[in-house]
């Protein structure tokens, strides 16, 4: 019997096997395809590496001249592009699991179903092998989910779009979310006829709705077509030569066995609790499963919050590591705080957002009040960003900060330092004595704060 089992080896499933490793456990770790799960293989990272070369494109392709710099026929070679994601992917990979070898790790290239409970723990069965634990961790993930629109079975999900070596002649994009916008941005660079279809009002989901529709406005500049309040029926009435099917992601529970040992469940998702525990002691749940908040970020986090608290149950406290030593003799508690996480949108230009928006703060009641700036206002972004539409919008309530969005280059590269401020329940007095690099473009937050 090993102490944890690992079922899923995404951004949770690899970070907690890791920590839990070092923290003195021996664990398994199931996972039948690449060590990295979506994020790394098939969406985060794949994404961003197309993405950053779309971006080199678009300035070789003219946007260099507003800085005095013209180069003569640039080229966007998409398969030397895919290529290049590709061995960004395989060295990452690599480096994850040459890692958690290193811990002591053992990978099981196996699925892995729940069996049932032992005398002490848990059985999970794969490969025609049976193996038992101390105490199960589940980060099995998230898969596309399909709307009920005909034909959108063969339609393109993150995956597959993902593996296109050329780019299509027309794009048709079905979910103006995260994903479906990134992938507007990365096509529409490398030269598609690019439509977004999406069923509500605005694009970007929750973003802050005035940034979200400056971001819609630069994209309709550059050529994209958007249909809000839109609902497609068939995906070959569209008449495009590739769609994109990306109007949101559901966990992957079915067939893990979760009844045999009675995990509770709602709206498909396993239910956590603070401490990513679940409805059955010895077995937590991190990562997509849960459905809080299907952000590779969000995962890491509460892969510390479950493995935390599995050291501290499994292990008597002399044996800790010095980083999950509790002061006292009290069993070691670690809680999720999901009220600063950041969402960020990688187009070009990007927008990053966190906390209440001031409509969702009016919404819930809240006396809150908005800070309204544009980017311009710091000195380093005027210097790198040549007629660019730029945005920082401050959320507060009682004196503190409960919300931030942005829209400009680098937001996703801004939002930690808000995600900070946050955390930490910062107050407008605290946050005005905090020393910004200059010329940085985080400096927009302090300009923001004195115009509070």
């Amino acid at each position: 019997m090993v102490d944890l089992i690992i079922l899923g080896g995404g951004p949770a499933g690899y970070h907690a096997a890791g920590l839990a490793a070092n923290g003195g456990l021996k664990t398994l770790l199931f996972e039948k395809r690449a060590v990295g799960g979506v994020c790394l293989n098939e969406g985060c990272i794949p994404s961003k590496a197309l993405l950053y070369s779309a971006k080199v494109y678009d300035i070789c392709n003219g946007g260099g001249k507003k800085y005095g710099v013209t180069c003569d026929n640039p080229l966007l070679d998409y398969a030397a592009a895919v290529r290049r994601k590709d061995k960004v992917v395989k060295k990452l990979t690599a480096g994850i699991e040459a890692t958690l070898k290193q811990a002591g790790v053992e990978i099981v290239r196996e699925t892995a179903v729940i069996a049932g409970r032992t005398d002490g723990g848990f059985e999970v069965q794969a490969g025609g092998t049976a193996y038992q634990a101390k105490a199960l961790l589940i980060c099995t993930g998230s898969e596309p989910v399909l709307p009920p629109v005909k034909g959108a079975g063969d339609a393109m999900t993150n995956r597959e779009i993902l593996s296109l070596t050329q780019a299509p002649e027309t794009l048709a994009v079905i979910g103006g979310g995260v994903i479906g916008l990134e992938m507007a941005s990365l096509f529409n660079s490398a030269g598609s006829k690019v439509t977004v279809y999406e069923m509500t009002d605005k694009i970007a989901g929750p973003f802050d709705r005035e940034i979200s529709e400056e971001l819609q406005r630069i994209y309709e500049k550059k050529g994209v077509v958007f249909y809000l309040n839109t609902a497609v029926a068939d995906v070959a009435e569209l008449g495009a030569e590739k769609t994109l099917v990306s109007v949101g992601r559901k966990p992957v529970i079915d067939g893990l066995g979760l009844d045999a040992i009675g995990v509770h469940t709602e709206r498909g998702a396993v239910v956590t609790d603070e401490q990513m525990k679940t409805s059955v002691p010895g077995v937590f749940a991190a990562g997509d499963v849960n459905g809080k908040s299907m952000l590779a970020h969000t995962a890491y986090r509460e892969a510390e919050v479950a493995v935390n608290n599995i050291v501290g149950a499994i292990i008597s406290r002399p044996q800790m590591t010095d980083c999950l030593r509790a002061a006292d003799s009290r069993p070691y508690v670690d809680r999720m705080n999901y009220s600063a996480i950041p969402s960020v949108i990688y187009t070009n230009p990007e927008a990053a957002g966190i906390g209440e928006t001031l409509e969702s703060a009016k919404a819930k009641g809240f006396d809150a009040r908005e800070t309204r700036l544009p980017m311009q206002y710091s000195g380093r972004f005027m210097a790198e960003n040549e007629g660019g539409t730029g945005l920082c919008k401050l959320v507060w309530q009682d004196g503190r900060l409960i919300g931030a969005h942005l829209l400009g280059n680098p937001a996703s590269e801004i939002i930690s330092t808000l995600s900070a401020i946050l955390y930490r329940e910062m107050s407008l007095e605290q946050i005005k004595k905090i020393v910004f690099p200059h010329p940085t473009v985080a400096e927009i937050i302090k300009e923001a704060v004195f115009h509070a």
